[in-house]
């Protein structure tokens, strides 16, 4: 009989997980890796609820599993010990674990790489842990479109100008490290923790931005007010920094053809989180030339937006890009260059959200619907309308 390989972290054991199992194990011998503990803080940047040894107990007793084992590896590919250990047949993902190294993996050793759909058992509720986690926390976070850096004032001194940001529900796992503003988004859930308080959504983020930036704090750093505006107001927002902190101005637009239209035309990429340590500020160039730049492709960009000008959109995104490499460098190290390379020829812009480093690769592309059926591994957004 084949022998079958999957992995996970299976933090969250659930349903969805076992008839994964079930499923994967109709094609042969069904082998474990389960993500350690040390691999999981490291990537996603918190704790387990399960230790590795409980994780490792649940797993081995369900039936459709013949044996599993602890990843002794690290990062995404955490798993290659363990295979060139059990030596599979063939390699199974669901669709939204499916990524190009892993396809590249398997291709190299000449294992058969299937790619389930998720479907629960009949009967069932399909189960996710991505699901099971906004059940439970549902704040939501935010990307950055244009303009990123502008809100610091070491930025805004040379020339003022837009931040354009979007509020996104929760509907995938929000990982740390990887440029959405979970650090806001942590300290929101200090005070709130499982949903944002009904009230003014601007005098919302101004708390949150002023709950974060504590006198106090030790590292003296002020972070900026875009995640807080980005996660707090709902739809798409652009706000105005002339050398301060907090904005001169925010506009909002929540009109429902501009937020479909965003919706229809973004996916994000997962990548590795920002190494630890890492320091995206390190080499910066900040001139006067290059924040003209920045504030000029997120003006162009929002009149895209507003003109549903899908070409110019992903002229000024990819411009506001540029602009924010040219000021910070170090934006791009680490692993983000090579998925530049593999997917610049399959979108039509790309970013990184955030400060950079590593994380997501937020994409502009022709068509989000067909872009997500092609490539598993891309994830659609949803943008958080108003009440």
């Amino acid at each position: 009989m084949k022998k079958v390989f999957v992995s996970g972290c299976y933090d969250l054991l659930h349903s969805g997980h076992v008839e994964f199992f079930r499923q994967a194990s109709n094609y042969g011998s069904l082998y474990v890796g389960i993500g350690s503990d040390a691999t999981i803080q490291d990537l996603k940047g918190h704790k387990t609820l399960y230790s590795e040894k409980e994780r490792l107990f649940m797993v081995k007793s369900i039936r459709y599993v013949q044996d599993a084992f602890i990843n002794q590896g690290s990062g995404l590919m955490d798993f290659v010990p363990t295979v060139d250990f059990v030596k599979p047949d063939v390699f199974v993902v669901n669709e939204d674990g499916s990524t190009p190294e892993k396809k590249a993996f398997c291709r190299e050793r000449g294992i058969e790489y299937v790619v389930l759909k998720r479907t629960p058992q009949e009967g069932l509720t399909a189960r996710s842990s991505t699901a099971i986690k906004n059940a439970v926390c549902g704040i939501p976070t935010r990307l950055d479109l244009a303009g990123t850096w502008i809100d610091q004032p070491y930025v805004s001194q040379y020339a003022p100008g837009w931040a354009i940001t979007i509020s996104l529900e929760p509907t995938f796992e929000v990982r740390e490290r990887c440029g959405l503003s979970t650090s806001t988004r942590n300290m929101i859930r200090k005070i709130w923790p499982y949903q944002l308080p009904d009230m003014d959504p601007e005098m919302l983020a101004k708390l949150v931005f002023c709950f974060e930036n504590d006198p106090e704090r030790s590292d003296g750093i002020i972070s900026g007010a875009q995640d807080s505006i980005g996660i707090c107001v709902p739809g798409l927002c652009r706000h105005y920094y002339n050398n301060r902190f907090w904005p001169e101005k925010i506009e909002v637009c929540p009109d429902e053809p501009v937020l479909s239209w965003l919706e229809e035309h973004l996916v994000m990429i997962p990548m590795e989180p920002r190494r630890p340590g890492c320091s995206v500020i390190e080499g910066k160039d900040i001139t006067e030339s290059k924040v003209k730049a920045l504030a000029q492709a997120a003006d162009d960009c929002w009149q895209a937006i507003m003109e549903h000008d899908l070409s110019a959109f992903a002229v000024a995104y990819k411009a506001s890009f540029n602009a924010q490499v040219a000021m910070f460098p170090a934006m791009i190290q680490g692993c983000v260059q090579s998925y530049i390379d593999a997917y610049k020829d399959k979108v039509l812009a790309w970013k990184m959200p955030g400060a950079g480093g590593g994380g997501y690769l937020a994409c502009v592309v022709t068509d989000a619907t067909a872009f997500a059926e092609e490539h598993l591994e891309a994830i659609r957004l949803t943008i958080r309308r108003a009440k």
